[in-house]
């Protein structure tokens, strides 16, 4: 048996294996290779548009600086060798590359500014070679490239439910204050890998600041300049109050208190019965205790079974005959400074606290698969394709058109993205396009990364408008919970 000592990280090894015969299927005298990245538009899809995210750390992580060696050339000589069991890879092609340019790549993308929120249907980003000879690999980076769908659906949904938030928050309370603190990344522990809970938990930062998911925030540190992207809170989990018995209960609680008595602290309260826990020992037995800490040092009891409305309703209503609550100027109900709940996965139930008169400023929301997890490429519909061409020196605008799916057709020629004079996005094609117009920016050339954003700069870009503030229609926002957090997209 031969082993084939292969870097699964190789820029050669970052597609499928039919990629690998592509140079040999190009028409003869190709030169150049156009392609682009959308979010195809589709019909009765509940988002209409996208947070555009994550390319800069693709490029970072795999395409910047010298990234094909001589050894790798030959690993991945015999590797695919044994695979196809004859002679494809393009190993002239890949000595070039190495020759000619150091081992970078002759290729120029250019991109919407991250964290920019671009409506579904129009150019992402747009991939060419720049010399002649490596034609080939525009669409060899593809299945790289398309990997973006991941960020950009994560960053896409976190941002529409802090839209839901938001108004929410501004209904209920007549401020925005702690927006950016309402829905908590717990993501980490149910996606598929470390790379997915990085990227994800990275996504999720752009909209928030609340997370658990260390890899997100280390994502962030390293790849877009934020020290300190995210926040949490010490938390209890089941373990921790099991581990004392069903009969002290009380002492694990107590624990908790007694260990972090200042700053805000978690306590998950349903290992046995949460209404007795609410009542009968928050409410009651460490009543005083609860009572002494600050705003600053809130006391958050955590929900995390039952029927979640049935739950939650119930759950505050043991508190305020606990504890007492105010009306604040909007008229709704909120529980003193020192006592908030955090509800898991549960952001549809918005509706029914306010309907039950109470303020989201009592709530904090946890979101883990149905945040990180529960989408895929075709959520938004992510699509790379080929649309222009140059052969004998001539260009030619390509497409696809199937007859069986219009919805799959792609766009022609050259692309570039403008405001129109109606203050609309719009994607030129055809090369019709005016550079000084252009919203596409060069973000890498020849093996270099030409502009880099910091995670602040996005935020920046991907802030609410206040017309996202407005309250949307009941009937429309329910839709968009229920299909996303109640029964997935997918």
């Amino acid at each position: 048996i031969v082993k084939v000592n292969v870097c699964c990280s190789c820029l050669i090894n970052l597609c499928f294996f039919f990629q690998i015969t592509h140079y040999k299927q190009y028409p003869p005298n190709v030169s150049k290779i156009y392609s682009y990245f959308e979010c195809r538009r589709k019909k009765g899809s509940q988002f209409s548009e996208v947070v555009f995210f994550g390319l800069q750390y693709l490029l970072k992580k795999y395409l910047t600086g010298p990234v094909i060696t001589e050894e790798k050339i030959q690993e991945a000589k015999l590797f695919y060798q044994m695979h196809f069991k004859q002679a494809v890879f393009d190993e002239e092609g890949w000595r070039k590359v190495l020759e000619k340019h150091d081992g970078r790549l002759p290729i120029r993308i250019k991109a919407v500014p991250e964290g920019r929120i671009i409506p579904r249907g129009n150019v992402l980003f747009t991939v060419e070679n720049t010399d002649p000879s490596f034609y080939w690999l525009t669409n060899y980076i593809e299945t790289m490239l398309v990997q973006m769908w991941y960020p950009i659906t994560v960053a896409t949904v976190s941002r529409e439910f802090k839209k839901i938030l938001a108004r929410h928050l501004k209904a209920t309370s007549g401020s925005l204050e702690g927006l950016d603190l309402k829905l908590h990344d717990f993501g980490y522990r149910g996606v598929s890998s470390q790379e997915s809970a990085a990227l994800g938990g990275a996504a999720h930062l752009v909209n928030f600041c609340s997370t658990d998911t260390v890899a997100g925030l280390l994502m962030a540190q390293r790849y877009y300049s934020c020290p300190m992207a995210g926040f949490s809170i010490p938390a209890a989990e089941h373990s921790t109050i099991i581990s004392w018995g069903r009969t002290r209960e009380k002492e694990a609680f107590e624990r908790v208190l007694d260990q972090f008595s200042s700053g805000p602290v978690s306590v998950v309260s349903d290992s046995y019965d949460i209404f007795n826990a609410c009542k009968h020992i928050w409410g009651d037995k460490l009543k005083e205790r609860v009572m002494e800490r600050s705003q600053d040092s809130c006391l958050v009891i955590r929900p995390d079974s039952g029927d979640p409305a049935e739950t939650l309703i119930e759950v505050i209503k043991i508190l305020e005959e606990c504890f007492g609550c105010s009306l604040n100027a909007m008229g709704f109900k909120v529980l003193p400074s020192y006592l908030r709940i955090i509800q898991g996965d549960g952001i549809d139930l918005t509706s029914k606290l306010s309907d039950e008169g109470w303020s989201a400023e009592n709530i904090f929301f946890g979101c883990g698969s149905a945040l990180l997890q529960k989408l895929n490429r075709d959520t938004l519909s992510c699509a790379f394709k080929c649309s222009y061409v140059e052969t004998n020196g001539k260009g030619m605008d390509v497409y696809k058109q199937p007859v069986t799916d219009p919805s799959k057709g792609s766009k022609r020629g050259r692309l570039s993205l403008r405001r129109n004079s109606d203050g609309f996005i719009e994607t030129v094609e055809r090369g019709a396009g005016k550079p000084e117009e252009d919203l596409l920016v060069t973000v890498f050339e020849n093996g270099s990364l030409m502009h880099e954003y910091s995670l602040e700069e996005i935020r920046k870009n991907a802030r609410l408008r206040d017309d996202e503030m407005d309250h949307t229609p009941h009937n429309q926002e329910a839709e968009l919970l229920h299909n996303h957090i109640i029964n997935g997209l997918h």
